[in-house]
C-alpha cells in the first residue's frame, strides 16, 4: 500500500466525526445504560421471535416495518434513540435507524448488534430471566467484561 492512498488529515477529521455521529459500540451503550441515565433510548429492531429468544434489558421493542407507525407511541420523543438488530450481517438496525431518521429523529446504529452485545459477555433478558454468555476472548478481553479499545 502506498501513502498516497491515504486520505489527506482533514478529511479523515471529518470522514471519522461523522462516523461517530452515525455509530455507537456495545461497551458504550451499555456503560450508559448502566449509568441509570443513558440519555438515548435503545430500540431493538427484530421480530418479536427474535425478542424472545433475547435482548438487551431495557430496550424497547420496535421491529424495523413498525416503526413509522408506532415510534411515537413507544419512543420518548425528546431523546435521541440507538438501534440493533443481530449483528454485522444484518441491515435491520441500519434500516430502522433510516426509519426513525426519516421522522426527524437522532439516531445511531449500535455497531455489532445483539451478537456482539453478547459476545462481549453482557447480560440479555429472555423469558426464563437475565443471562449472560462468557466472553468471547475475539472481541473482548476474557478477565474484564469492558472494553479495551
Amino acid at each position: 500500500m502506498t501513502t498516497s492512498r491515504f486520505a489527506d488529515p482533514e478529511s479523515a477529521v471529518a470522514h471519522f466525526s461523522a462516523r461517530l455521529g452515525l455509530y455507537t459500540d456495545v461497551s458504550d451503550v451499555r456503560a450508559a445504560l448502566a449509568s441509570g441515565e443513558p440519555g438515548f433510548t435503545l430500540v431493538d429492531t427484530r421480530a418479536r421471535v427474535a425478542w424472545d429468544q433475547g435482548h438487551v434489558p431495557g430496550a424497547v421493542h420496535l421491529p424495523r416495518a413498525e416503526i413509522a407507525e408506532r415510534a411515537a407511541a413507544l419512543v420518548d420523543p425528546d431523546l435521541p434513540v440507538v438501534v440493533y438488530c443481530w449483528g454485522p450481517g444484518c441491515d435491520g438496525a441500519a434500516k430502522g435507524a433510516l426509519e426513525f431518521a426519516r421522522l426527524g429523529r437522532r439516531v445511531k446504529e449500535m455497531v455489532g448488534g445483539i451478537e456482539y452485545w453478547i459476545r462481549e459477555g453482557f447480560e440479555v433478558e429472555t423469558a426464563s430471566g437475565v443471562e449472560r454468555s462468557p466472553v468471547d476472548p475475539l472481541t473482548a478481553p476474557v478477565h474484564s467484561p469492558v472494553c479495551a479499545c
